[in-house]
This record gives C-alpha cells, structure tokens and sequence, in this order.
C-alpha cells in the first residue's frame, strides 16, 4: 500500500511505503499503580483491549467523541487504558496499518533519543551545541554561538531568532541572534532540527539506524524518518504512536526493557525546563501549570495549556492536529492523527480542549489508583443524585485528603479540604465529577445534581 503525503509547511507529496518490523512475538504484564499494565507483542496485530463498561466510563459518550472526531478530519484514534485498547477508531479508508505524519510531536521521539544517547556516554545535553555541530554552525560571534547548549535546542531557548524568513531553515546564514541563550523561549524548528545532525555525530550513526535499534524495535513500532526539505518527519501508523506512549506512561520502560535508565532526565524531559514558559519541557507539552506560550508569540497565557484536560497530561503535539497524550494519573494514552481540526494549526490548538472537554465526560467513573491497596476500591456518594448537600464515603477520612469538584466538561470549580459533607446547592443541575485526592490513593466519581 502507498500512502501519498499529506502536505506539512510548504513541502510537497512523497509516497511512503507500508512497513512491518520483525520482532520477537511476546506479551507481557506487569503492575503498575496496583494494576495491571499490559506490553502488546513486538510483532502482528494482537493487542488486548478492555470495554469502556467494564471500566465504568459512561460509554454512550463515546458517540460525541466520535462524531466531533469524524468532524474535524480525524483518520485514526486510540485510547489506552493500562496499555489496553479502551476505544479504537479510524475514519475514511485509514485503518490501523495505515502510516501517517507525527509532524512536531514527533519532537517527542528526538528528546527520548538524546536521553539515551547520553545514558549511553555519547553526548551531554550541557555541552555547547558546536562540541558537535562545530564552530560556525550558525551566524553569531563565536562569543554568542558558545553560550548555546543541546539543552538550549531541546528547551527551545537557544535565542536564536525565530522571525527570520524562513525558520526551518538549518543554514548558518539563517541562524541569527535574536537574544543570549537561555533568556527568551521561541518555538524555532531549525534549532531542533539540528538535533539531528548532533546525534549524527555523537553517534556516528544515521537517524534510523540508532532510533530503530534505541526505540522503534525495542517497543515493536513502524515507520521511517523521511527527509522533508530541511526536517526529518517521522511516519508510522496509529498504534505505533500509542506505543511510544506507552513506553512514556512506564517512563522509559517496555516490560522487562528498560529504554531510559536516567530518571532524572526523564523527569527534567517531563517537567518545566525553563522559567520562561511553564508548560513546555524537553520537546513536550506540559498541562496543569500557572501560564502557557504558544508558538509564534512572545505573550504568556495564564491558566493551564487544555483547561479541560487532567493536570498532569503531558503531550506530543504536531502541526494538523496530530497528538499523542500522556495521563499518568489516569494510566491512559490517547492518540490522534489527521487532517487541521482546529486553530491555530500548529502545537496547541481549540481541537485540545474541546476533545478533552468531551472526553472528561466518557471518564465518568474514572479509577486511577496509585497503590496496589486500593485496587477495586469505590467512592460511595450519598445521596446520589442530589439535591444539593451530599456525603463523600472516604476508605481513611482520619489522614489529610482533598475533594476536587469538576463540572462536566473537566472544568475545575472548587477544591475542599478534610472535610466530607459536600455542598452543590450553589450550582446548576448537572453531571458533575468528584475526586478523592490523599496520599497513596485517587478516585473520580459521578454525581448527578438534581
């Protein structure tokens, strides 16, 4: 099967072969939060899958998620659930072999990437970029171009001026100074891109060679990185990128394999990496922090990037609307590829928060335990429905905990302490989500006020 590429900037069709990986066929279990987090095999199709009902979402939603996918140019769509297909849906002649472009949350693969080549002793992200690029990679005074380092390229703060004509261009003529590293945050492609060439030469290998053998068969993917002008796009299918985060929601481990032994770069990757925009690490998006910078803009935004979306949701997230998310909280991923679904079309867009307002109600009864003592424990609410005052039934109300009231669309209203009476008499009649938050333990539970 040929796949013609769709068009990404300004760069033309390029046909892409459908790929297979050989690998060993296995499957494995392990636990994690007190359940069970399931690896499918390196090779074929086989993947387990658990229904929304035995999870205790309201799976009639799941009609509302699909439709607004189908609006909005969706061609495949995945949520894992502990590393099983919860929902799995493709549109149009796309089907789960069908190959597609990461865009830029293929960004997410290259920061994995340098993680391991530096486990591996091969680079230091805190080494000036020139130790491997050399001097005169871009058109500073020597001076200037010294101060920026790998960890400058993969935080976006290189200062490197992003308003140049054409800003994926990698030439030295096109890296100009606009600031000293590490004093302003711009979302430049051409910094990143060169991230490639300073694993080339750390590595002395090609980018597929060391991604195949670093991530792609280790964790049973397809797809190829294909030059496009001055990028490389990653290509592969729906389920590839649901496993990749997989691998994140395990951080960094594949069942028995352990991909990224440095924790404490998987946590700076996963966390903010500059004072300069809270919601973006190592080449991810990162959800639940005060303000946010999008690119193109030298504003920050106050509130969390996807106000509807859990708080700990770190994302992926390519031009066209191309997403993988990560919810550790919730031992979820979510997948989508497809067509522009909303604005603006690149990192961030309307599509994020109207997805996950629709999702926020599929995950009516949402069980995210965090300790294996836990495990099949429910809230009990009462009365529920209610009219307005109603009790939350706490397995250990004697310690510190939190209850956090959300409306039906993930909206944060208010969050109340050590105390379990619960007063709605102030809101609207509605669907409403209440979290027990205490050390060792998380639940979310429906309620419905009358």
């Amino acid at each position: 099967m040929w796949l013609p590429y769709s068009r990404i900037s300004n760069q033309g069709f390029t046909p892409f072969p459908k790929i297979y990986i050989l690998a060993a066929f296995f499957t494995f279990s392990i636990t994690a939060h007190g359940q069970s987090l399931y690896f499918p095999p390196l090779s074929g199709n086989t993947w387990q899958t658990v229904s929304p009902t035995e999870l205790g979402w309201c799976a009639e939603q799941l009609d509302s998620v699909y439709a607004y996918l189908e609006e909005t140019d969706t061609k495949g769509f995945i949520i894992l659930h502990n590393g099983r297909i919860a929902a799995e849906r493709y549109f149009g002649s796309f089907n789960e072999d069908s190959p597609w472009y990461w865009a830029s949350a293929g960004k997410t693969l290259t920061a994995f990437l340098v993680g391991q080549a530096q486990q591996e002793g091969l680079l230091d992200i805190n080494q000036p970029t020139s130790t491997y690029l050399g001097p005169g990679w871009t058109n500073l005074p020597p001076d200037k171009e010294a101060l920026i380092t790998v960890r400058h390229q993969l935080t976006m703060s290189t200062g490197l001026d992003d308003g140049v004509p054409d800003n994926f261009c990698t030439l030295p003529a096109c890296l100009e100074y606009k600031a000293d590293a590490g004093t302003r945050w711009a979302y430049h492609n051409a910094p990143y891109t060169l991230l490639t060439n300073v694993l080339g030469s750390a590595t002395g290998q090609g980018l597929n060679p060391y991604f195949n053998s670093r991530i792609r068969n280790r964790i049973g993917m397809n797809g190829l990185w294909i030059q496009q002008d001055y990028n490389e796009v990653y290509f592969s299918n729906t389920r590839s990128m649901a496993r990749f985060g997989l691998l994140i929601q395990n951080r960094g481990v594949w069942a028995a394999d352990t991909l990224l032994r440095d924790a404490a770069y998987f946590d700076a990757m996963v966390n903010t990496s500059q004072p300069l925009n809270q919601s973006y690490g190592y080449l991810w998006w990162l959800n639940g922090k005060a303000s946010f910078r999008l690119p193109g803009l030298q504003i920050n935004f106050p509130g969390p990037l996807v106000a509807n979306a859990p708080a700990d949701l770190i994302a992926g997230l390519g031009l066209n609307d191309q997403k993988v998310y990560v919810i550790p909280s919730l031992n979820m991923v979510v997948v989508r590829l497809g067509e522009s679904a909303g604005t603006p079309a690149a990192a961030a867009s309307s599509f994020d928060n109207i997805l996950w307002g629709k999702l926020m109600q599929v995950f009516c009864n949402v069980s995210n335990t965090s300790s294996a003592g836990n495990t099949g424990v429910r809230l009990r609410i009462v009365p529920n429905p209610t009219t307005g005052q109603t009790w939350i039934e706490i397995p250990d109300p004697a310690r510190n905990f939190d209850l956090v009231v959300r409306d039906k669309s993930g909206r944060l209203l208010f969050v109340q302490s050590n105390r379990q009476e619960l007063d709605l008499q102030s809101l609207p009649a509605g669907v409403y989500f209440i979290t027990v938050r205490q050390e060792g333990f998380r639940r979310t539970q429906r309620l419905v006020k009358q």
